[in-house]
Order: structure tokens, then sequence, then C-alpha cells
């Protein structure tokens, strides 16, 4: 019976391995794509010409909004969201998030339209360090030796790049604070929503803001939409579709995969952007910049590497401390 029972849950554990392998293989894959789409997403902006940068946003928020409430309304969950009106803490987190992700797209969307998309790449670039360095000046987080290398030279980087640009990248720089200050809002409101729900809730309270928007151009006569054929319309209409997509795809990563997978596929985004800036949209790329570039990539290799190391190290005193249970 022993020897029975001893079989029986060797080939449950090599199930259950075979499960969680396939889990995380699915879950890489959903990252992959995620990330990817993110990073091709300029090619994207680049069709909505002649629309501007307002337009293009507005369109993304309200179309989001749209098929975000038709999702929810197929699965018939509609009823948190009057629950979150009595949520206060939860209702100020979605607000401040929703101002802050709408800052991002404006200055993403002004960046691709203005041929400025190498800028909004190295943007994603810093943003692990700007996330890094939020941790520890708001949140005091104590900071290991490797990661302060990172940020000191990922600080060098900002002063050369700022040199180089005759000015600091303040795209760049607006990109990675507002992106990185979003992350922190996440955190602290933490997982009361699910990723549809948050994005449906942030959507929601930006959405009166787009609808103005929308009507002044329309007085203006500035109005694109419905005045450039179906085509544009209807790829005006699909930012909502692209804004949508990658955000659920990378909720089913993260639901999959650890966060350091994660974090490593999240450096796919500015490098699909920063290829497709160079050599799709044929943006010039000085030889002086890329060794700024350069010095930031070498900052997330030390931090990326701290990460991994910091993880193996959790991992072997987690099963140190289970075979002392045993």
């Amino acid at each position: 019976m022993t020897s029975q029972s001893s079989s029986q849950s060797a080939s449950e554990a090599a199930e259950q391995a075979s499960l969680d392998a396939m889990t995380k293989s699915k879950g890489t894959l959903y990252g992959l794509a995620a990330y990817g789409l993110w990073g091709l997403f300029p090619l994207y902006l680049n069709l909505l010409r002649p629309a501007g940068a307002v337009e293009v946003l507005a369109n993304r928020v309200l179309w989001s909004l749209m098929l975000c409430l038709g999702i929810l309304a197929v699965m018939g969950r509609l009823r948190w969201i009057g629950a979150l009106v009595r949520r206060p803490r939860v209702l100020l987190g979605v607000t401040t998030a929703g101002i802050l992700i709408a800052c991002n797209w404006t200055i993403y969307t002004f960046a691709v339209l203005a041929d400025r998309v190498t800028e909004a790449s190295l943007g994603y670039f810093l943003n692990p360090l700007v996330t890094v360095a939020l941790g520890v000046i708001l949140l005091h987080e104590k900071l290991r030796r490797a990661q302060w290398v990172a940020v000191g030279i990922g600080a060098i980087a900002a002063i050369y790049l700022t040199v180089d640009f005759g000015g600091p990248p303040w795209v760049s720089i607006s990109l990675a604070l507002s992106f990185a200050t979003y992350g922190l809002v996440k955190k602290k409101v933490g997982n009361s929503l699910s990723a549809l729900q948050s994005l449906t809730a942030e959507t929601i309270v930006i959405a009166p803001a787009a609808a103005i928007a929308i009507a002044v151009l329309a007085q203006q006569g500035n109005l694109t939409f419905g005045n450039e054929g179906w085509v544009h319309a209807l790829l005006l209409a699909g930012a909502g579709v692209a804004t949508t997509v990658p955000l659920l795809l990378f909720a089913g990563a993260a639901r999959r995969v650890p966060l350091t997978t994660i974090g490593l596929l999240q450096f796919i985004t500015p490098v699909a952007q920063l290829l497709t800036a160079v050599f799709l949209l044929g943006e010039a790329m000085e030889p002086s910049r890329w060794i700024g570039f350069a010095m930031v990539w070498v900052a997330l290799a030390v931090l990326s590497a701290d990460s991994l190391v910091s993880v193996g190290r959790s991992r072997r005193l987690a099963r140190a401390a289970r075979g002392m249970a045993t």
C-alpha cells in the first residue's frame, strides 16, 4: 500500500508539474503578445493621421470604455460600478490612476504623431529605474547595492542625454514619471479590481473630458472622424481594441508567470518601439544618442541581474525552510 501510495503521489506531482509548466508557457506567450503589441503600437497610431493627438486620445478613451462595458455586460459583471462609489479609498485611487494614464497616453500619442518615437522608447526604458527611485523616495524602500549602481548609471545616462539633446528629454522623462507613478498608485489600490474593471473605471473617470474634446473639435470643424472615409473611422474606433486587448493579455500573463518574468518581458516594448522608429518610421538616431541609450541598457541589465539573483536566493531559502520543517 505504501509503495502504491508513493507511486500515486509521484504521478500526481509529475502531472501537477506538467500543468504548471503549461500554465507558465501560456502566460509567457500572453506576455510576449502583450508587450509585442505595445511595441508595435506606434505603427497603428501612424495609421490614424490626419487625426491629431487630442482626437486620437479621445477616441481611444471612449471606444475603450464602450468595449470594456460591453464585455462586462456580456459577462454580467456590471454591479461593481455602483459598489465602487461606496468605496472612497478605491474610488480616489482609480480617479488618480485615470488622470495619470490619460497624461501618459496624451504624451505618448503626441510623441508618436510628432515623429519622436525614439524619445518615447527611452521613456519606457527609464521606467523601471524611475519606479525604483520612487520606491526609495515615497515608500522609503531599502535598495541593495546593485540597485543603487543601476540607479546611479541611469542618472548619469539622463545627464548625458540632457546634454546630447540640448535640454532635458521631456517626452522621455514625462512618460517614465507618469507611468511609474501610475504603477505606484495601482500598487496602493491593490487587487481591489480586475484588470478589465480597473481599465473600465479609469476610462469612466476620463471619459467626460474625452467627450468634451470631441465636441470642441467638431464645433471647430477639426474632427476627422466621419470626414476622412469609413476606413479612417474604423481605425479610430479600433483604438479601443488596440488599447484593451494587450491589457487583457498582460493580465493573463501576470496571473500565470512569476513577477521576474514579467519584469524581463517588459523590455520588449521599448526595444520594439526603438527598432520601429529607426527602421520602419525612418527617425534619425545620432551616434552620440546611442551611447546614452547604451548607458540606460547597462543600468537595466544590472537591475535585471540583481532581481534574478534575489529571486534565486529567496527560493533557496524557502526550500531550506521547507526541508527543516519536514
